[in-house]
């Protein structure tokens, strides 16, 4: 099927040896990150409930749905929490889906990992290699079809990797998923993989790429928005960067299919313990084993990696909008109780007691058993199974996991409590906040932004080995037991320290037991980077001017190519491409901004935090208040479209609502009248074209956008005027609305 071992003679891939051998997996159910810490101390992550099902779980499925017969798991810390849960969970009863364990207890990467399955020979041939946090619904057919012709051709072809195109934040400098900007550098036309960049490696945002590089690939070009400049040796910041002839990539999928020499390679190179930083990068500059690497690009499919507590923010959020179907909270597809999807994306499990006066919000799902006392809310949330939530509770944008208790008068805003944990009534959590295995908040208290409490103190020594997940895996200082892994592993663990704990003297107020840890190596930055909050104001106002005084000193320079090899603007363009680069620029702008709004809408992102992203948008895209505008005008009116309603009245009064919660976006960014006639005219275009629901209604609606200011009486007035001698068929929306310009005209009339 795939590649022999080093050094024997490759074997044809004919019909029946692929046959003989089944797509095989290897899932590494250790990330060797401390970025959950203190979670992972006592739950090894790929145990943590996403959405409220184990992440191991989406990893299975997806597996066992693309195909793949036989997954190898690899585990090293809290293997036997790992192993527990899979025996009960009964993926070993699937039928044509073989799932069997590999433990070590002396691992501390992913390379050892790899060395150890080598050692094993349980790979016959081209396999997939992921993590057990990974989430996906795309289909392995094609990726592992394209690695196996290339293989047919190339020998030295050992990987393919799977990518996504994804524009990071022009701000803040990274994905969505809250980790670096990636560069990646990609032969169009063999999809070869050439350079692999992180920019937090670079943090002076700039990157070099060598002279052998581009010798090779002499076509390769790098241009900003309009212009182009050959070159042989160059650094360029991360901020303009656009190849030309070769693709940027800002999202790893971290799915790889593999052939059996990649398992050889890490066993004679034993310096290689990060699959991308030595792996892949190494691979990359070695010159004299001619290995390659390969990219496979998906578009529709879904594939993304819990890395860090942002992503598992986001890809939690996905999975409740239903983009990774069909894994999603209403269809069962693990151990998992389905739920009940109702409107605006709420899911509802069984056995749920909800008071009457309380209010669940949209995109939240609750959990089998959950109680909700009176006159509480809850938005844009996860509820586990069995909690208990009290009277005049709010709860936003936040993920409460198994048996938690709740009490009267709490205030949860955007953060992460564990199994077993105990909020004492009239207790906040601000924004960023994780609370470990039951922990208990004392009455009244207020957990500052970011903290991190746990019941075991933090470590005074950071370990030596930036690779290494979890330090007690095989330290001893930390031996968990699980009394019912069937029991989802509800967190029945404190260490014989903590149980003699005095917490008379808590930091957690009267009552609370527990430790706040302080900010990591990172300090307050990495805090709010990788944070389940949104990015706060005061950083997103910093980041936008560091933006503002980058093209500032872009604008100064003028020189094509600096004899120090800084690139700079050229000259050599043609206008057609320019035409073209313009058009393609103006649809990712409008699409990039489409999703700001929708994402800000969904997380309740106030307004003049929405304002400074799209600021930014625009000036890394190079448009207008104007262009922003319109393009922010469709989603919200497409918002108040989608909201439930039946008649013309109810769609006016949704239109209402939804002006009035973001009518100051739009008079920030459309102060100038031409701005505003452009607004109306692209009002006019969605009535006749994709909101034709809008049509009836379309006086009324441009009254409520005068009366919100959005739309000024000049603005009303010259678009009447540019219509007088149009035809009949441009006139529909300026006779519907007569009586209103009329209105307005008379009462300019009267002014004078």
């Amino acid at each position: 099927m795939g590649a022999q071992k080093k050094g024997s003679s490759r074997v044809s891939e004919d019909a029946e040896e692929l046959a003989r051998n089944p797509l095989q997996a290897i899932l590494l159910a250790d990330s060797f990150t401390t970025k959950f810490r203190p979670i992972t101390l006592e739950r090894p992550k790929v145990l943590l409930p996403l959405v409220n099902v184990p992440m191991i779980d989406y990893t299975l499925a997806w597996l066992e749905s693309a195909g793949v017969e036989e997954v190898f798991i690899f585990c090293c810390a809290h293997s036997r929490q790992v192993m527990d849960y899979l025996e009960s969970s009964g993926w070993h009863k699937q039928p044509n889906f073989t799932v069997a364990m590999i433990e070590s207890n002396n691992s501390i990467s992913a390379g050892d990992a790899l060395r150890l399955i080598y050692e094993r020979n349980v790979i016959h041939g081209d396999f997939v290699l992921v993590s057990g946090d990974t989430v996906s619904n795309m289909s392995l057919t094609h990726a592992v079809k394209e690695h196996k012709e290339r293989r047919k051709k190339d020998n030295n072809a050992v990987m393919t990797m799977v990518i996504k195109k994804s524009k990071p934040s022009p701000v803040i400098h990274q994905s969505r998923l809250g980790t670096d900007e990636l560069f990646m550098a990609i032969d169009p036309d063999t999809k070869q993989l050439l350079c692999y960049e992180e920019r937090g490696e670079h943090p002076r945002g700039a990157i070099s790429l060598e002279n052998s590089l581009l010798a090779d690939n002499p076509s390769i070009s790098l241009h900003n928005d309009k212009q182009a400049s050959s070159f042989y040796m160059l650094r360029f910041s991360f901020l303009y960067m656009q190849i030309y002839g070769i693709s940027i990539f800002n999202i790893d999928c971290y799915i790889d299919i593999c052939s059996q020499e990649v398992l050889s390679l890490f066993t004679d190179n034993f310096d290689y313990q990060h699959l991308r930083r030595h792996f892949v990068k190494g691979l990359l500059v070695d010159d004299i084993m001619g290995y390659k690497i390969f990219t496979h690009e998906i578009h529709s499919s879904y594939a993304a990696r819990i890395d860090n507590y942002r992503s598992y923010d986001t890809i939690s959020k996905d999975i409740i909008q239903r983009w990774t179907y069909p894994f999603v909270p209403d269809v069962r597809f693990s151990a998992n109780c389905t739920t009940k999807l109702e409107r605006e994306g709420m899911y509802k499990a069984p056995e749920i007691q909800q008071s009457r006066s309380a209010h669940i919000g949209p995109f939240t799902v609750i959990g089998k058993g959950t109680r909700i006392g009176d006159d509480s809310r809850i938005t844009h949330s996860v509820i586990g199974e069995g909690c208990t939530i009290g009277s005049n509770v709010s709860i936003v944008g936040s993920y409460i996991w198994n048996n938690v208790t709740i009490e009267d008068g709490c205030e949860l805003r955007h953060a992460i409590v564990c199994d077993g944990v105990i909020i004492k009534a009239a207790a906040t959590l601000e924004p960023g906040v994780v609370l470990s295995f039951k922990v208990v908040i004392g009455r009244g208290f207020v957990v500052p932004a970011y903290s991190k409490v746990s019941l075991f103190q933090q470590p005074t020594a950071q370990d030596s080995d930036e690779e290494l997940e979890y330090a007690d895996s095989s330290s001893g200082t930390i031996d968990p037991s699980i009394a019912d892994a069937g029991n989802k592993l509800n967190g029945d663990i404190v260490s014989e320290s903590s149980q003699m704990q005095d917490w008379s003297t808590s930091q957690l107020g009267p009552g609370g037991a527990g430790f706040i840890w302080s900010a990591c190596d990172g300090g307050c930055e990495e805090e709010w980077r990788h944070s389940v909050a949104p990015i706060p104001t005061d950083q997103l106002a910093k980041a936008l001017l560091a933006i503002e005084e980058d093209l500032e000193i872009v604008k100064v320079s003028d020189s094509a190519l600096t004899p120090s090899g800084e690139l700079e603007p050229g000259s050599d363009d043609d206008d057609s491409d320019n035409m073209d680069d313009s058009n393609v620029d103006t649809v990712d702008f409008e699409k990039e901004a489409e999703a700001t709004f929708l994402r800000a809408a969904q997380d309740n992102i106030a307004v003049d935090d929405l304002i400074l992203e799209m600021n930014s948008l625009r000036l890394s895209y190079n448009k207008s208040a104007g262009d922003c505008t319109g393009a922010l005008f469709y989603p919200m009116m497409k918002l108040a479209l989608e909201s439930p309603h039946n008649t013309a009245v109810e769609l006016q009064k949704n239109v209402a609502s939804v002006v009035s919660k973001w009518h100051k976006l739009f008079e920030v960014l459309a102060k100038e009248v031409d701005d505003q006639i452009e607004l109306i005219m692209k009002f006019e275009e969605m009535c006749l074209e994709s909101t034709k629901e809008f049509a009836p209604i379309f006086s009324q609606i441009l009254y409520l956008l005068y009366e919100r200011e959005i739309i000024g009486e000049e603005a009303i007035l010259r678009w009447d005027d540019e219509r007088k001698d149009a035809d009949e068929s441009d006139r529909v929306f300026v006779k519907q609305s007569e009586k209103f310009i009329q209105w307005l005209r008379e009462a300019d009339e009267e002014e004078d």
